[in-house]
Parts: C-alpha cells; sequence; structure tokens
C-alpha cells in the first residue's frame, strides 16, 4: 500500500498540471471546526474528507485536552499537508478568527431548535463546527453560533462517528456549492492560490492508492 510523500524534485509538466487542477477547486468560503476531538484519527479522516471536497483549511480547537502533535497519518494518507490547519487553545480567539472570515457559524447538536443538515442553505460562507467523541459540541461554543443542525436519521442510534458525520455534512455542502457553480471558478484569492502554489510545488504528489 502506497503512501503519500514529500520531496524536492524538478516540476515536470504533469505535475504542475494536477497541483493546478487541484487548486482551481480550493474554495475559501467553507471550513470545519473540531472542539476538543480526542482520537487523531477521527481529524485525520476529516482532513482527508476536506481534501477531497476542496476544503482548504481547518480548525482544531482543543480547550479540554492537550493540543495534537501529530495526525492518524494513516487515516489522512497525510492529507495535512495540502491543508491549513489552525490550531488553538483558546474559544474566543478561535471563533474571532473563523467569524471574520465566514458569514454563518452552525454547530452540530441534537436540540430542539435544530433544523435538518439539507435545511440549510450551504452556498453561503459557512463554518460547520464538530464536538468530541463522548459529549459533542460544549455549550460554550453552541453559544458562539447561528444555529445548530442535524443529520437526518431513522434508525434506533441517532449518532453518527464524529468523522462521518463530517464527510456527509461536507457532501451535501459540496452538492450545493457545486449546482451553484462555485467550482466552476476560482475558489481561492490570489495571494493564498500563488502561496499555496509554491507550497505545493516543493513536494511530490503521488496518489496513495497505488
Amino acid at each position: 500500500m502506497g503512501i503519500f510523500t514529500l520531496y524536492l524534485e524538478p516540476m515536470t509538466p504533469e505535475r504542475e498540471d494536477r497541483i493546478l487542477k487541484v487548486l482551481d477547486k480550493r474554495q475559501d468560503n467553507i471550513t470545519v471546526v473540531l472542539e476538543n476531538v480526542f482520537d487523531p484519527h477521527n481529524i485525520s479522516a476529516v482532513m482527508r474528507t476536506c481534501d477531497a471536497i476542496g476544503v482548504q483549511e481547518l480548525y482544531v480547537l482543543n480547550t479540554r485536552i492537550p493540543m495534537h502533535k501529530k495526525w492518524g497519518a494513516k487515516s489522512s494518507s497525510s492529507a495535512a499537508q495540502w491543508l491549513t490547519v489552525h490550531q488553538y487553545t483558546d474559544a474566543m480567539a478561535c471563533f474571532e478568527h473563523v467569524r471574520s472570515k465566514y458569514d454563518r457559524i452552525y454547530t452540530t447538536h441534537l436540540d430542539g431548535d435544530a433544523v435538518s443538515l439539507y435545511d440549510i442553505d450551504l452556498t453561503q460562507r459557512i463554518a460547520l463546527v464538530f464536538g468530541n467523541e463522548h459529549s459533542g459540541v460544549s455549550e460554550e461554543i453552541r453559544a458562539l453560533s447561528d444555529g445548530n443542525f442535524i443529520i437526518p436519521q431513522v434508525g434506533i442510534i441517532k449518532s453518527l462517528n464524529i468523522s462521518v458525520a463530517c464527510a456527509v455534512s461536507l457532501y451535501e455542502a459540496f452538492r450545493q456549492k457545486s449546482l451553484a457553480g462555485q467550482y466552476r471558478q476560482r475558489g481561492l484569492g490570489p495571494v493564498l492560490y500563488d502561496q499555496l502554489l509554491k507550497e505545493w510545488s516543493r513536494g511530490q504528489l503521488t496518489d496513495p492508492e497505488k
């Protein structure tokens, strides 16, 4: 089984073409916030989904657990190296940063005021917040959001693994944003686009499934 590797190598036309195709689909109008997620493999799985649908930045908030030093590389196939990951230990500082860039913040929480994921306009500039594996999104973070949403389910167990819940939510955002034509144009500003192009060009992109 192959893995992503990162080392210096001259840019080839094929490699440049692949990097440009990926960068052209990256979006700056959607992000994910993970609050006190314990298992680094869950974070890594979220990273891989973010990369898959063009989410460039991810916020990892640790107010009750130590900051993560590494992710579960097996789940992410080193997706972290292609994302912009912000780690915070202060909730207010984290959400001030998120609020400065995104118009709406939604948390996943089973509550009476929660709306269906499919009833949210995900074509906006949005941040989706997912809580830890045991207690979900905290009351403090829910108070900083614009609302709660749930993923409709008809089974006995009314919860999903955090990485699965995030994947379902992000792919619904991907569907809505695709229909709105947001993937038909560059989603990143020129400064960030050029910065990532330079950073990515230094690394070797290989297919993890080969």
